[in-house]
């Protein structure tokens, strides 16, 4: 033993991880998993029998949360695959900018001026027309893995 201090150089953040580890046999259809490094919602889980090396293998079948792209995985059942810290927070809208970004009221009563008006086009069409005729707008924000995105929409009636 020694009487030296240690003196660590940290350049880390918070320390808190964007994703978990779970057994690869426990995630379900509707789950969460990260596939290729990115956060996807499970629509498929397959298992094949045991083999003659003795894990047996799941199969996913996943959809990138942020762009929609389909992605496959196979990992031995018993081992463990990383699944990312998923949050939805509503925002009420405020403004939309000429450079499709978009002003959101906080539930601090601050605004979050960073998110992009979402690229799918429907849901796009649907904040623009209610905007416009001056609804009160409700949407939903999905983060996960230090990024964030416009997936969902709620009219809570005129102003």
């Amino acid at each position: 033993m020694s009487d030296e201090e240690h003196h660590f150089e940290s350049k880390a953040d918070a320390g808190a991880s964007k994703t978990y580890p779970q057994q690869a046999g426990t995630i379900r259809k509707n789950g969460y998993i990260v596939i290729k490094n990115r956060p996807c919602k499970v629509v498929e889980v397959s298992t094949s029998k045991t083999g003659k090396h003795g894990h047996a293998k799941c199969h996913f079948v996943g959809i990138d949360i942020f762009n929609g792209k389909k992605l496959e995985d196979i990992v031995p059942s018993s081992h463990n695959c990383d699944v990312p810290h998923v949050t939805r927070i509503d925002y009420q809208l405020i403004d939309i900018s000429e450079d499709g970004f978009v002003s959101l009221l906080t539930d601090s009563g601050g605004t979050k001026d960073d998110l992009r008006l979402p690229t799918d086009e429907s849901l796009l069409a649907q904040i623009k027309d209610g905007f416009a005729e001056g609804k009160d707008l409700v949407v939903s924000v999905m983060s996960s893995m230090g990024e964030e995105q416009i997936c969902g929409l709620k009219d809570i009636g005129p102003k």
